[in-house]
């Protein structure tokens, strides 16, 4: 326990000197969180696409192993870096920080950073972000939240995606976001596919709102 404590307070100590690099940039920082299979990278894609002309963006992509999510990213045309935690199930402050020197931040208005894909580690680590946002499909089952309470909790934006999906599953989509406000009740909830662009529009809205005061 004294070994996680310490673990937990050096990063946090580097996660607020991230926030500080990141606020001096005027640079709007997202960490996405996911099981894996949620769509995650999907939604990155489409989202670095239809937003290519109107912002600055680049990834950290984070695995345990390959770089294939990396090379889908990197073919939008995006600046991407690769971190790969071998054993490790989360990135921590340290790991991102290291990962942005390969980016001009000056040049930047958002970075985009994807997780390891599990609902466990990732919520105990800050990284300096501004908002932890939670991917969550509809093929996952609407219990997520209780499941997972600590991430659900440190998250306050949750994406439920492929909703085009919907018709052919027997999932309850407002028990699910019912229980996502019971463990966190402010969080705001996309409905969105990022296969067919349903809901995408809002979600850009709320990315360029953040943007914007990002900016100051």
């Amino acid at each position: 326990m004294v070994i996680e404590t310490d673990i937990l307070a050096k990063n946090n100590r580097m996660a607020q000197a991230n926030r500080a690099l990141f606020q001096s940039k005027g640079l709007f920082v997202l960490n996405l969180v996911s099981s894996p299979g949620s769509g995650k990278t999907t939604i990155l894609e489409r989202t670095l696409k239809d937003l290519s002309g109107s912002c600055r963006a680049a990834v950290v992509e984070g695995d345990q192993q390959t770089d294939n999510d990396a090379v889908r990213i990197a073919a939008t045309g995006v600046p991407v870096k690769q971190v790969n935690t071998g054993q490790g199930c989360h990135l921590d402050a340290h790991m991102v920080l290291h990962a942005t020197d390969t980016f001009d931040l000056d040049d930047l208005d958002l970075l985009l950073i994807e997780n390891v894909g599990n609902l466990v580690c990732p919520a105990s680590f800050d990284l300096g972000e501004h908002h932890k946002v939670v991917v969550l499909s509809v093929t996952e089952g609407e219990d997520k939240p209780l499941k997972y309470p600590q991430m659900f909790h440190a998250a306050d934006i949750m994406l439920l995606n492929k909703v085009d999906l919907l018709p052919h599953l027997d999932f309850d989509v407002e028990a699910c976001k019912e229980m996502a406000r019971r463990v966190s009740p402010g969080i705001t909830i996309f409905e969105v596919s990022s296969r067919t662009g349903e809901g995408m529009d809002a979600w850009y809205s709320w990315l360029q709102e953040g943007i914007a005061k990002a900016r100051g």
